[in-house]
């Protein structure tokens, strides 16, 4: 009867949020949340896992209010969230790990090779319809949105002044390589992703480029240098009770050991 009663519990237990992550704690951290970090913190995993092996570490991607609320219910150890951290979100430790801009692309092809941020914002909120109507060939324009709980929608909507519901989007995507496939696609598409994923994808010949904001070009290198005005932290969280364990994780994260993998990802370290 007890043993029946205590494997009972047991099975009860083994379905409650957080007991995977817990389960697995010694062999297994989970790391979920924003889409633009995922592809670094993967390759940042995979030379960990090297240095320490028998442990696993597993990233998955969803956006950065997913890498919130999943360390909040102790779903995954270490959040993802490629933004500054807000004043609600006190109860978490953030650990900034590199940094990003954010960058409006347009098919390659398309001739246009400046728009203004009033140009942008009679974009994305239909009062352009045509490229003829921002100095542009005639053609409809494609106006291509991030869905809700990305960090990257929420960046644009602060930079631009804009509200979720002030925006008309033909195409809403998740995460950057979807916003970089689409816009490749249609030569009459406009949207927004990573700097280090967008600057990355016209290197190796993808048919998409970058606009500058505010007569800055969108690079790497002025992300670096502080002057494009659309940038943003990359941070991991953790729950103040799991510091300790996950400290060596956040910090050879945020470590000149991965300086290679972050340039390589296009990105800029955060230290010094």
């Amino acid at each position: 009867m007890y043993f029946h009663r205590a494997l009972a519990f047991l099975l009860v237990l083994s379905m409650a949020p957080g007991f995977a992550a817990a389960a697995h704690a010694g062999d297994r951290i989970v790391v979920t949340g924003s889409s633009t970090i995922a592809p670094l913190m993967a390759e940042i995993g995979k030379r960990y896992e090297k240095l320490h092996p028998g442990l696993r570490i597993d990233v998955q991607s969803g956006g950065s209010t997913r890498g919130v609320t999943d360390v909040r219910a102790g779903l995954s150890d270490i959040g993802m969230v490629s933004r500054a951290m807000t004043a609600g979100e006190s109860d978490l430790l953030a650990y900034e790990i590199a940094r990003d801009g954010v960058a409006i692309i347009l098919h390659r092809d398309n001739p246009l090779t400046e728009l203004s941020n009033r140009q942008i914002v009679d974009i994305y909120t239909g009062r352009a319809t045509d490229w003829a109507d921002v100095g542009g060939k005639p053609g409809k324009i494609t106006v291509v949105n991030k869905a809700e709980g990305r960090s990257t929608l929420e960046l644009f909507l602060a930079y631009f002044g804009l509200g979720v519901r002030d925006i008309v989007a033909h195409v809403v995507i998740g995460d950057n390589q979807q916003g970089i496939k689409t816009v490749s696609a249609n030569p009459g598409a406009i949207g927004y992703v990573s700097i280090g994923t967008a600057e990355f994808e016209a290197s190796v010949g993808t048919p998409v480029k970058l606009l500058g904001l505010e007569g800055v070009p969108a690079s790497v290198a002025n992300v670096k240098n502080g002057t494009y005005p659309l940038s943003r932290p990359l941070n991991l969280v953790v729950r103040p009770a799991d510091r300790d364990r996950l400290e060596p994780v956040t910090r050879f994260a945020r470590s000149a050991d991965v300086d290679d993998i972050v340039a390589d990802q296009f990105f800029v370290p955060s230290h010094p």
